[in-house]
Order: C-alpha cells, then sequence, then structure tokens
C-alpha cells in the first residue's frame, strides 16, 4: 500500500489571501521555509525551498497550479538522512467555507515506497506538513512566526 495522508486546517480568510500566502516566496520564507524560498510557485517552475532543520536547498517542481484552488508540486523523497532516489507528490487544495470568507487548506502527500523507511519518511512529512499549516494559519492571521528560533 502506497502511504499517504492528508491534513488539513482551517483558516480565517478568504483563499486567495491564502493561496498567495503559500505561492509567495516572501510569505512563504516568513513562516515555514526557515532558511528561505527562492521562486514563485508557478506553473512549469521549478523553485528552491531551504530549511534550518533540513539544511541544504531542496528543489521543488511545480506541475501545476490553479490560482486560489490548487496547487501540485514534486520533490524529492528522503529516507532517513538520505535522498531515496524518487520523488512524492504534494497537493495544495484551498477551499471556500462560510461564504468565501475563511478557507479549509488541505496537504496531501503521496509516492513514498511501500517500506519500512518510505512509511517512517511519509510519517515525518505528515508531521512537517502539520507544522506547516499551523505556521501558516499563525502567521497570516496573527503574525506569528512559529518555527522562528524552533530547529537552530
Amino acid at each position: 500500500m502506497d502511504p499517504k495522508f492528508t491534513v488539513f486546517i482551517f483558516v480565517d480568510l478568504a483563499p486567495r489571501e491564502v493561496f498567495e500566502a503559500v505561492v509567495d516566496p516572501e510569505q512563504l520564507s516568513s513562516y515555514f521555509t526557515t532558511g528561505g524560498a527562492k521562486g514563485r510557485l508557478e506553473e512549469g517552475a521549478t523553485v528552491t525551498w531551504d530549511f534550518h532543520d533540513f539544511p541544504g536547498a531542496f528543489p521543488v517542481e511545480v506541475d501545476e497550479v490553479v490560482e486560489n484552488e490548487r496547487i501540485v508540486i514534486r520533490w524529492d523523497a528522503s529516507e532517513g538522512d538520505k535522498p531515496a532516489g524518487y520523488q512524492t507528490n504534494v497537493i495544495f487544495t484551498f477551499t471556500p467555507v462560510d461564504g468565501g470568507e475563511r478557507t479549509k487548506v488541505e496537504v496531501e502527500e503521496h509516492g513514498w515506497r511501500d517500506s519500512e523507511a518510505g512509511h517512517k519518511a511519509s510519517y515525518g512529512n505528515c508531521m512537517g506538513w502539520s507544522q506547516m499549516l499551523c505556521a501558516l494559519k499563525a502567521w497570516i492571521e496573527y503574525g506569528i512566526n512559529l518555527r522562528q528560533g524552533a530547529y537552530k
């Protein structure tokens, strides 16, 4: 069975504002990519994300962008502290709720190998995406960076 998960959170802003906080590298660097993001998430682009907790710039390939609705990316899977030699797929979905005044943000990731190492890696990324969503909400609603100093 292909390890896969979906996590979500509700953000008290319209989808266009939440979507922009994910695609814009300056905003993403303010709450998630602690080492910085380079490049806007646009269909066909390859951008880089850097994290203090996992040093090194990670290439992120953008497969699909539907403005204010959906983003599909691919990036290299890691198993433990080494590259796994394959990619996983990440899907962000932005669904308007409460008349469009709020947004349900979902992150799904799949594509790991069905192995002990693949399962363990998926659990780690599930934790990471859950943290990303909490950090997104704290940043965009309250201006608080939850990840600042958390991994140094």
